[in-house]
């Protein structure tokens, strides 16, 4: 009865856990790692032919996205999921597979003229095809049995349509020990889909710990936020672009926008036209929609129980085509376009970016997390001009970010998480979090609520039968080949601002004892300087 961790060990992500129990091998989770990559994750102690089975806790891809690539090198056992994530599934690891095949088609043109060996793709189409028969749906609550000894229920984390929180009971020579992997933890009040829900007892748990170290702060107004910077940018005769990703933020936005039609929030252009320019993103809407009864919130489902589509409004126009993508800058009325990717780092709304950051009247809204390098950040940074298609463009328009939008939990919704266990499980282990953040999301909960706890490196070995690690890894730092003079200077400076931080806690354990009217002066000064900086719109 051992577990391996293997990915999302103190990075964010590549979820993936190797359990050996009852006699079965199985996975939870087989994610793919995405932006900056810290540390060597280890591969699966056994070939994929020799899995029994996997289960998934979401269809992000840094949950799932490698399911095909197992599936190529001999995997072919069921994968165990909610509907809804089978069928989100469905369309973004085929979505993920078409990238992988162009990125190999465009990457082996340019090789073969500089003489560079060809460049296989993780996998292909008919990999995420075919690991995609092997999806078994389960319904939230109820228990399956996947294997003799082994039980599984699926709970709903909030987070994404169909994301679920794993309880896994396993029986083993007359032992019996219940480990749950929390998936991704959903924040509060998410339009549509429900808050997570809360389970109550375990052995064991796997904890992420991606907003481990932050709060989100006061919640915005949404929708009022969105209709007026649909209202300033209609008024100066502009459209407004919204990059978004495809599946959760694009189904919010539209969420936003029914009720800002509905409650003629904006003044004065009636009847205003919303693209939805992502064919990915349409699938997705679409499977939303059939998933009304298992996953929509209180607040949706009144909608829907008034015969409202909660998605759905007058003047709302979805393009499939590239002609369909192409014309949509043709028309000349203020509108709203939503396309995809979220950072802008590849499809349709680097097209849209082209022909409306140059022009002052538009308006780019920024509704995700921007990563360092990508061109969403650099807008956000106050870039002048971008190069797009191989072409300069000035940089003219409204650049504006909507503050505080996060499908994840804050450091207080995981406290609240980890305090509904009635009794303390044996050892929380801590995972899918910066390098830092694992470390002090694991002492907080030993702290506050009185729990052992770990914050796993890849290839940490742990028998939950006697409570004893039987390996614990270091992390093996990944050591970047060539890093550019501005990469250095920027990471030098984060070194700076990280040994600050770590002052700055010095600083407060030595007020200890210090009047209470300093003290809370010193807690002001610290929290208008994080409510300052804080980085709440991680995806």
């Amino acid at each position: 009865m051992k577990i391996t961790f293997l990915g999302a060990a103190h990075e964010v992500t590549g979820s993936c856990y190797y359990l050996e129990a009852a006699g079965k091998r199985f996975l939870v989770d087989c994610g793919m790692e995405q932006g900056p990559n810290y540390y060597e994750n280890q591969d699966i102690p056994v070939s994929p032919g020799e899995l029994d089975f996997v289960l998934l806790t979401h269809a992000h891809m840094d949950h799932s996205g490698n399911l095909p690539a197992i599936y190529a090198k001999g995997f072919q056992g069921p994968i165990y999921a909610t509907e809804a994530t089978c069928h989100l599934c469905d369309i973004m690891l085929r979505d993920s597979a078409h990238i992988q095949m162009f990125e190999a088609e465009w990457r082996n043109r340019k090789g073969k003229r500089q003489g560079k060996p060809l460049f296989v793709p993780a996998y292909t189409m008919e990999d995420a095809m075919g690991v995609l028969k092997n999806f078994v749906s389960c319904p939230y609550k109820k228990e399956i049995v996947p294997a003799p000894g082994i039980r599984v229920r699926f709970v709903d984390a909030g987070h994404l349509l169909g994301s679920a929180s794993i309880e896994v009971c396993i029986s083993e020579e007359g032992k019996e020990e219940t480990i749950v992997f929390s998936g991704d933890i959903g924040n509060l009040d998410q339009p549509l889909i429900r808050d997570p829900e809360y389970l109550h007892k375990a052995d064991y748990v796997v904890m992420e710990s991606t907003y481990g170290d932050r709060s989100h702060g006061e919640r915005p107004e949404y929708v009022k936020l969105l209709a007026e910077v649909i209202q300033r940018t209609f008024d100066r005769g502009g459209s407004l672009v919204i990059p978004s990703f495809a599946v959760g933020r694009t189904q919010e936005m539209l969420y936003f926008i029914r009720q800002i039609k509905e409650e003629q929030l904006v003044y004065g252009h009636d009847g205003f036209k919303v693209y939805v320019d992502s064919p990915l993103a349409n699938e997705a809407t679409t499977i939303f929609q059939e998933h009304i009864y298992d996953c929509y919130d209180e607040e949706a489902m009144e909608l829907v129980n008034k015969g409202i589509n909660p998605l759905s409004f007058p003047g709302l126009k979805t393009s499939v085509t590239s002609d369909d993508s192409r014309a949509i800058n043709f028309d000349e009325d203020c509108k709203v376009i939503i396309s995809a990717s979220g950072m802008c780092d590849a499809g349709r709304i680097k097209h849209h970016l082209k022909h409306n950051l140059w022009n002052e009247k538009n308006t780019i809204l920024f509704v995700g997390y921007q990563a360092i390098g990508t061109l969403g950040r650099a807008l956000l940074e106050g870039a002048t001009e971008v190069k797009l298609f191989g072409e300069q463009v000035h940089v003219a328009a409204e650049i504006y970010q909507m503050p505080g939008i996060s499908g994840h939990a804050d450091v207080n919704g995981l406290l609240e998480w980890a305090k509904a266990y009635e009794s303390r499980p044996k050892k929380i282990f801590v995972t899918h979090g910066e390098d830092s953040v694992t470390e002090i999301f694991a002492k907080r909960l030993q702290d506050e609520l009185g729990c052992s706890t770990m914050a796993p490196f890849s290839g940490t070995v742990y028998d939950l039968a006697e409570n004893v690690c039987l390996y614990e890894a270091e992390g093996i730092k990944i050591e970047k080949s060539k890093t550019s003079p501005k990469a250095a200077r920027a990471a030098r400076a984060f070194e700076k601002l990280l040994s600050l931080g770590h002052r700055l806690l010095t600083v407060i354990r030595k007020n200890e004892g210090c009047p209470n009217k300093d003290l809370e002066r010193f807690s002001r000064d610290v929290q208008s300087l994080c409510d300052k900086w804080d980085r709440t719109d991680v995806e």
